[in-house]
């Protein structure tokens, strides 16, 4: 049985492959259901072991929704499985760190903003807050720790941002937030 037939068979909005079969791998797993008009609107989460810029690349551009490494914990793999299936993007701390150092050591990749700077004065101070916590890699419950507010509240603040911002989804806003100079790369992120 092929990809597309299996992730038929299952049902559901939430599928789950832990093993590669029928020739198929995890970026062409994900774009074989991603391609399908069935399967509009399913989530995928990729769970791997290769965190490389180029990796983490192929995967967002293949239509998958969020990216951890293959020895997170039980906790934070659950907490991804949520966040992914709640309609929201995730990046891993070293898949966001391998895309950020993609980019600031690509020529001619920091002349093509997405957003001007002066967009970023369409956010609130919070809202930059908030972006600025979720470009450094953190999750929704550690800026809300972070800051003394909900989850709830920080989830808004990122939808907004977000909108506001013109980006597609949480993994654009970062790129949006280093590339505007809200958040400055440090020596540790490359």
């Amino acid at each position: 049985m092929g990809m597309r037939e299996r992730a038929h068979s299952v049902g559901g909005e939430l599928r789950a492959d832990p093993r590669p079969q029928g020739g198929f791998d995890g970026l062409a797993a994900t774009t074989t259901i991603c391609d399908d008009p069935d399967l509009a609107g399913t989530r995928i989460l990729i769970l791997t072991m290769f965190e490389t810029d180029e990796y983490v690349a192929k995967a967002l551009r293949a239509g998958a929704s969020g990216f951890l490494g293959k020895y997170v914990t039980t906790d934070t793999l659950l907490a991804g499985i949520r966040t992914v299936a709640s309609g929201e993007a995730l990046l891993s701390p070293g898949a966001t760190r391998a895309l950020i150092t993609r980019f600031l050591t690509t020529p001619g990749a920091q002349d093509t903003l997405l957003a001007p700077p002066e967009r970023l004065q369409d956010l609130t101070p919070r809202k930059r807050e908030v972006t600025a916590l979720a470009a450094e890699g953190q999750s929704n419950a550690e800026i809300a720790e972070a800051l003394v507010l909900s989850v709830l509240t920080v989830r808004t603040h990122i939808q907004r941002a977000i909108t506001k911002l013109g980006a597609r989804d949480r993994a654009q806003l970062v790129v949006i937030a280093y590339q505007t100079g809200l958040v400055q790369p440090t020596p540790r992120a490359l």
